[in-house]
């Protein structure tokens, strides 16, 4: 039978037109996705720059307002005020009020929701919008700084963080500042940055927030918190710490992709993430529309395949077939003309030609009967010519090498095989002579080819049991010749046998190349046909004499052996009470 149908040849041709093309799609996809990739992230890592950039400007300009203020005329007087009562004097209560005044006009200038307080420590008050009261020292001890100082507050469920930052005149007073003369702080919520946060995340973005290790995280005001939670977990355990940076993230089975900007400034790092199933949606989309436009081209090109293999295939097989049964020895096999095609006429012909073959082989079906027995007894000699010229080049090249030993050994199993083989008066002998046969075939082989060895492991009361003439040798001589010599490694030949009450089993086993399913069956089919040149006469002469003289049920079995060649497995139905071997 072809390899190939014609069936298979158009999908074959389909598909290798198909591949370039679904090829070329995805290497063209791949790189439209990288590229977006690419851009996308440029795109937010400049936005979020860009907004990183605003909110630190705002943090500046409020950092700066009170070097500002510490320079104003009524601000810089207020720290010359000594009073040696408890309470404020006109002069001083006037002096507040204009400071208050200033102190409103600036927090209102603000983008930010801001406070001001002064600090007098001559008077021992704070002066904020709205207040004048006393403070304590040593909480402004504990509190001053010259950076940004955060600090977690609480109201009820719902946290947040409040920035403070601090001037002091002198400036060198900042480690001592009871010595200072005036202090100023300006302290804001991260309400503030949640305000931008929503403002930012309106824009587009998809959940940004800001975070700081061993500090805490703002969120804008519709975050998913646990979401982020798991995202903080995955970066610490990474450990990022470049002031920008993008990669892709998976989080509960889902890919995000994330942006990361430092701000300098603050320390926090603003963080932004999306599912790339948003992203990459359009194209999965049109992915989906490729793939089903190429399926379905697939499934027309199919149809329209079957239909000609159906058309023209189908016959032609049948007819193939048929002459596969034809050439097997079937003669009765016939085909069924259908419609008034080509093929009908072709079919008709072939029944035709069919039935005089089969008449012609009926007319001398009854003349090979009789010719049975002698082609038996003339395949037992058919031994192959080539292992006595391998022999006697052996012999010849050990003679020139002066190795008289290996000579002699060989000339001495050569000569004990060569009488077994010409030995033609006995039909049946014993099992132990056979074997002795089998053993100089063996060493002959192995003085040719030194890395053969062999073993032979048989019960004793099968070594005088009566068996065929030469059975075992061409089961040797197959699998030395087309397992172990084909083979460059060592080779192993085992021989074993059983004796039970289901009959007498032989095992000619080796560990050379063995042969696929396909190729055994093959075989084991051809052993019950008529023999074929191409396939020799020594496993068929075998098959053939042990089910002429055993019956049904006999004969021989091939399958792969555990030493990975191929296992030849002789089975007979035991011997009568008058073959069986004498017991002691």
């Amino acid at each position: 039978m072809p390899r190939y149908n014609l069936f298979k040849k158009i999908l074959m041709m389909i598909l290798m037109m198909l591949i370039p093309i679904v090829g070329l799609y995805f290497y063209s996809n791949q790189t439209t996705t990288g590229v977006l990739r690419s851009e996308l992230n440029k795109s937010n890592e400049s936005q979020l720059t860009f907004f990183q950039s605003q909110v630190n400007m705002n943090f500046e300009r409020l950092s700066l307002l009170p070097n500002q203020l510490i320079h104003d005329p009524d601000i810089s007087s207020f720290r010359d005020i000594y009073l040696n009562e408890p309470y404020l004097n006109l002069d001083a209560i006037t002096l507040v009020k204009r400071i208050q005044e200033k102190l409103s006009l600036q927090q209102s200038s603000l983008n930010w929701k801001s406070e001001l307080l002064i600090y007098s420590l001559s008077l021992s008050r704070v002066v904020s919008l709205n207040d004048v009261k006393q403070y304590d020292i040593a909480d402004l001890k504990e509190r001053i700084s010259p950076e940004w100082q955060v600090t977690r507050l609480e109201e009820g469920e719902e946290e947040h963080f409040q920035f403070s930052m601090f001037t002091v005149a002198p400036y060198s007073t900042f480690t001592h500042p009871e010595d200072a003369n005036l202090i100023i702080e300006i302290r804001f919520s991260s309400r503030s940055l949640e305000e931008m946060l929503d403002k930012f995340k309106s824009d587009g973005r998809r959940d940004p927030f800001y975070y700081k290790k061993d500090v805490g995280v703002i969120y804008n005001r519709t975050s998913d918190h646990d979401l982020a939670g798991l995202l903080i977990q995955e970066l610490e355990e990474s450990d990022f710490q470049q002031d920008t940076e993008h990669r892709k993230v998976e989080l509960d089975g889902e890919s995000y992709m994330v942006n990361i900007v430092l701000s300098k400034t603050t320390g926090w790092y603003l963080i932004d993430y999306m599912p790339l199933s948003d992203i990459m949606h359009p194209i999965e989309q049109s992915n989906r529309l490729f793939y089903l436009a190429i399926g379905a081209l697939l499934l027309m090109s199919s149809v329209s395949s079957y239909l000609l293999y159906a058309q023209v295939q189908v016959p032609i097989k049948k007819l193939v077939h048929s002459f596969q049964l034809l050439k097997n020895g079937d003669y009765s096999v016939r085909m069924v003309p259908r419609g008034k095609s080509e093929f009908s006429f072709v079919f008709t012909r072939f029944n035709s030609m069919v039935a005089q073959i089969q008449e012609l082989f009926e007319n001398v079906y009854m003349e090979k009967i009789h010719v049975r027995e002698a082609r038996l007894k003339q395949l037992q000699s058919q031994i192959n010519p080539h292992f006595f010229y391998n022999c006697f080049s052996f012999i010849s090249s050990m003679a020139k090498l002066k190795n008289y030993q290996a000579v002699v050994a060989m000339s001495q199993n050569l000569s004990n095989y060569y009488r077994y083989t010409t030995r033609q008066e006995r039909d049946l002998i014993p099992l132990m002579e056979e074997m002795d046969f089998v053993t100089n075939y063996l060493e002959i082989q192995k003085m040719r080819m030194s890395r053969l060895d062999y073993s032979i492991d048989l019960p004793r009361e099968l070594e005088q049991l009566d068996i065929p003439l030469l059975v075992i040798q061409p089961l040797v001589e197959n699998a030395v010749i087309h397992g172990i010599e084909t083979n460059a490694g060592p080779g192993v030949v085992r021989i074993t046998g059983e004796i039970d009450q289901r009959g007498i089993t032989l095992i000619v086993e080796d560990n050379g190349r063995g042969m696929k399913a396909q190729e055994l069956l093959s075989l084991q089919y051809k052993l019950t046909q008529p023999v074929e040149e191409e396939m020799g006469y020594g496993l068929w002469n075998v098959q053939q004499r042990m089910q002429l003289r055993y019956g049904e049920g006999s004969g021989l079995t091939l399958s792969n052996s555990e030493l990975g060649g191929l296992k030849a497995v002789l089975h007979w139905r035991g011997p009568d009470e008058a073959d069986r071997p004498n017991e002691t």
